[in-house]
């Protein structure tokens, strides 16, 4: 490839957002592009991702600015050190959750507006924004009901937030999308799988081909 491309996945919970990167990646490499799977947080000297959310959740949810800054610390790392080299490298970078999850869940679900959460990104992220974003959309009542049917997942502090805060979620990854439709392709993840994947492989080959 003649440079890096980052494509960002972007949901609430419950949208299979795992089983998407997983068909990105396999994707990526059926095109003839060297790929890399990340997530957020991640690339904080803690070394594990585990460690770096506990660190996180160890602030207090009604300090919410607080949290804020604390994602962005990790954010800057993990961009410095694990998106930025391999992009320089050449390589396709999908990364699970970046600003935009900052833009609907504090922005919008948490009040802190959508602005002015972008505008203290851009300290962190400087001019480096994705180059696609997949925003896999789906019913918070859906996507709840998925992840209590999934015995084997481990339930986080996001699972145990009502109904009406994550209906606010997807009404901020809405407007979001609205903002950036040059960038941001809206995938309907109440789909079946097999149309789900079908959708975001048109969408990668489209973009991808003619970049090796």
């Amino acid at each position: 490839m003649n440079s890096g491309f980052f494509i960002t996945v972007e949901g609430g919970e419950g949208a299979g957002k795992t089983s998407a990167i997983e068909a990105m990646m396999q994707t990526a490499r059926e095109l003839g592009c060297e790929a890399l799977s990340t997530r957020e947080p991640g690339g904080f000297p803690l070394r594990s991702r585990s460690a770096i959310s506990s660190w996180i959740k160890a602030i207090r949810p009604w300090m919410p600015v607080r949290r804020l800054y604390c994602t962005l610390t990790a954010r800057r790392q993990h961009l410095a050190e694990k998106v930025i080299p391999a992009l320089e490298a050449g390589k396709v970078v999908i990364c699970d959750r970046f600003i935009d999850s900052n833009l609907a869940y504090q922005g919008h679900a948490r009040g802190l507006g959508i602005d002015d959460v972008f505008a203290i990104n851009r300290f962190a992220i400087g001019s480096r924004m994705p180059d696609l974003t997949f925003f896999m959309d789906v019913r918070p009542e859906i996507g709840l009901a998925r992840i209590n049917a999934d015995k084997s997942r481990e339930v986080n502090r996001l699972d145990l937030e009502s109904l009406a805060f994550h209906q606010k979620v997807r009404e901020g990854y809405l407007l979001v999308a609205s903002r950036f439709p040059e960038r941001i392709v809206r995938i309907d993840a109440e789909q079946e799988l097999e149309a789900v994947l079908r959708q975001i492989q048109e969408v990668m080959n489209q973009k991808l081909t003619g970049r090796i």
